[in-house]
């Protein structure tokens, strides 16, 4: 009785419908999602059990570190432009065309506004490794932090205030920024936390 011969069939697998779910895949994470500002400097924030998300625009964004420097942001670069100039004329300094240019493209800043024309004629390379270094004033001697809140605020009344500071950040510190906002009239914002599970009853 002779063989049944089985006929070989081809291991080569078509993935062409595969590779094209991918791009897809990837294209759709990569419009949906949002990037994350590059901060100065670590912040482990504390956990709280609310959910209240802060808007997406519109957001002056207040970064405080555990040692009480404090770093600034805004969301929009006609923000960042137009507030670069309000605090420079108020402290008698004039930003050329190619500083505006360089501050609006700072994800985070925070100088004092005499050493800002230096800051700026650094590379940006060099602008990291420095800006930790530094801080917004909070002194009552000289308050710079007062002054960039007022005059972003000035220039966009829509802003909404969002404060993250690290966990280990001393009480005194987070209470000179936030009497300073009040000073302001500044009396709501948001705290930036961690989500942290809340303990079954």
């Amino acid at each position: 009785m002779s063989k049944v011969k089985v006929p070989r069939k081809s291991t080569r697998i078509d993935m062409t419908a595969m590779s094209d779910v991918t791009v897809l895949l990837l294209t759709f994470f990569m419009l949906t999602s949002t990037f994350v500002r590059k901060e100065p400097v670590q912040v482990t924030t504390p956990g709280s059990v609310s959910e209240i998300k802060i808007p997406e625009s519109n957001i002056l964004s207040i970064l405080i570190d555990k040692t009480g420097k404090v770093f600034m942001s805004l969301d929009k670069q006609t923000d960042m432009v137009n507030t670069l100039d309000s605090v420079g004329n108020q402290y008698g300094i004039t930003f050329t065309a190619q500083e505006q240019k360089k501050f609006k493209l700072l994800p985070t800043f925070g100088v004092p506004i005499k050493d800002m024309k230096a800051f700026l004629a650094l590379k940006s390379s060099q602008q990291d490794k420095i800006l930790a270094n530094y801080g917004i004033p909070t002194d009552s001697i000289d308050n710079q932090f007062k002054v960039w809140v007022q005059k972003a605020k000035a220039n966009n009344p829509d802003l909404r205030i969002a404060i993250k500071a690290d966990q280990k950040t001393p009480y005194k510190v987070i209470k000179n920024v936030m009497n300073s906002l009040q000073d302001l009239r500044e009396n709501r914002y948001n705290l930036i936390t961690s989500l942290k599970n809340e303990p079954a009853q």
